[in-house]
């Protein structure tokens, strides 16, 4: 379990620096657009690949800091043992969910991947790239559900998400 909780975080950190990277490569391309008319043909096709796999790969590390976003208006009321089932009921959800789109995710990249199919755009990069992203990503998040599915037992805040009333 706490090796799969130290890769969301790596994955997390990586994805953080993806984030970093986005916003480098938009504020570059701003200032070479607008102060030096020299658009770049690489800056808005990175960024965009950037920030989806940024996006996934931090999903199972948000999840371990509990910051994805719950209605808790209702189950805040209730006891922690019954805050527990619904926390684990939506985790069973999370992960049912997050394994069928890892599973059809990886059919559309590794469909892409053997047509070789790319983006269409002036770096006519292949789009595998990014839509690896999908199943990399659920995968990751569903391992974590995994997780705190089995740490939620001993678990003294059964909540899956911050609270900020």
């Amino acid at each position: 379990m706490n090796i799969i909780t130290r890769i969301s975080l790596a994955a997390g950190v990586v994805g953080a620096l993806l984030m970093a990277a986005t916003g480098a490569m938009l504020t570059y391309e701003v200032v070479a657009r607008y102060f030096f008319i020299k658009p770049t043909i690489w800056a808005a096709e990175l960024s965009q690949m950037c920030l989806i796999w940024g996006c996934f790969l931090a999903m199972a590390q948000v999840l371990t800091l509990r910051r994805h976003i719950t209605v808790n208006a209702i189950t805040n009321l209730l006891s922690v043992k019954l805050q527990k089932v619904c926390a684990a009921l939506a985790l069973i959800a999370v992960i049912v969910f997050s394994v069928i789109v890892a599973y059809w995710g990886w059919d559309i990249f590794h469909d892409s991947f053997v047509r070789g199919r790319t983006t269409g755009s002036l770096m006519n990069l292949p789009i595998w790239i990014t839509e690896l992203s999908v199943p990399v990503g659920f995968a990751l998040l569903a391992a974590q559900s995994v997780v705190e599915l089995v740490r939620l037992p001993g678990d003294s805040h059964p909540g899956l998400g911050s609270s900020h009333e």
